[in-house]
């Protein structure tokens, strides 16, 4: 069990549907004021029905002022690297730095292949998916040429820039082994969903992903510990429930970011103003306890302060029934992720 001692962070997962393309800036607006600190937007260029993703998200930047906005996950294989550092720079620059990446190795390979995106094997995703992460990276990096030269995505005397108002984490979401060791190696941030890694099967991931940080230099605290949520998968029951098991996640497995997919205003005010305090509340408590030398270790976490905990200062959580009904549990059947990963298949 490890806490890595990071801030925590709460956020949303927002549709951007193409015949209502208000919607997603409204929600967004919403996420903000009720104390959220990330907003996303899914990145599947093949669905018409929904907005393009980049262009979504410079407007939700331009329609608030402090959430930190992305992808969730970009579609690297319809999303160039060398177009992707500079579109992120660039609104990373107009938004006072705000963007993250996060960053798909690919999915749905007809689709991907209708639009004219190549069909990778596993290995290939691997290798593509390190080469994009070494272009973005270059051409963040101020210099006067960049030369990567790789199998899939090469950089060949390109000028550097726009350099980024701050430094861009690159959140890899990724279920295999050789894509968690991936971002071990190199990754800023692991970002898997629910319906393909369970929280049961959190711990053999992270383990994966530590060791390779360690046999890279790296401490596994580099590594940031995300979460897309599925409400009636996990986390189970009404909201008013929710903030122990986010607790328990934070304490014992090192999430830190939790995002959830949300529909209405009210989801989002509830997440990011009872639900979010509350679990910020357990886990300084909970590390609190962890530092105490006359307290028996439950944990082998490291301390550390948690940014924005403190008293839960917010109205009585309602009924779970009213409660329920303001939180819709999302329907997978509409979920953009990919299929899940059978269980023999996770982590071998």
């Amino acid at each position: 069990m490890t806490d890595y001692g990071h801030d925590l962070l709460f956020g949303a997962i927002l549709m951007p549907p193409a015949d209502r393309p208000q919607k997603v800036i409204e929600l967004a607006v919403a996420a903000e004021q009720g104390g959220l600190e990330l907003v996303s937007v899914p990145d599947h260029p093949y669905r018409p029905g929904l907005l393009d993703a980049w262009t979504t998200l410079a407007v939700v930047a331009a329609a608030t002022t402090r959430v930190r906005v992305f992808p969730n996950v970009a579609n690297l294989p319809l999303r160039p690297p060398a177009a992707l550092a500079r579109s992120a720079a660039s609104l990373d620059l107009l938004s006072g730095g705000r963007v993250e990446i996060g960053l798909g190795a690919g999915a749905y390979w007809d689709l991907i292949g209708a639009e004219g995106g190549p069909r990778r094997t596993p290995a290939e995703a691997v290798g593509a998916t390190r080469e994009a992460i070494d272009v973005l990276r270059a051409l963040w990096r101020p210099g006067r040429e960049a030369r990567l030269d790789g199998r899939h995505y090469g950089l060949y005397g390109a000028a550097p820039g726009p350099v980024p108002a701050h430094d861009i984490a690159i959140w890899v979401g990724a279920v295999g082994p050789r894509m968690l060791r991936l971002i071990g190696r190199v990754g800023d941030g692991w970002l898997p969903s629910v319906p393909h890694v369970p929280p049961g099967q959190l711990a053999a991931g992270h383990r994966i992903v530590d060791e390779a940080a360690e046999g890279a230099g790296r401490s596994p605290a580099a590594v940031r510990r995300l979460y897309n949520l599925s409400p009636g998968s996990f986390p189970q029951g009404p909201p008013d429930g929710w903030a122990k098991q986010l607790a328990d996640l934070a304490l014992e497995h090192g999430t830190s970011a939790f995002l959830l997919p949300a529909h209405s205003p009210d989801q989002l005010l509830v997440f990011g103003a009872e639900v979010a305090p509350a679990v910020r509340e357990l886990v300084a408590a909970g590390r609190t306890q962890d530092r105490a030398p006359q307290a028996p270790r439950s944990t082998d976490g490291a301390g550390g302060t948690v940014r924005g905990a403190g008293p839960l200062l917010v109205r009585p959580t309602p009924a779970p029934a009213t409660r329920q009904g303001a939180i819709q549990v999302w329907d997978e059947s509409t979920r953009p992720v990919g299929p899940p990963v059978p269980p023999e298949r996770r982590y071998t």
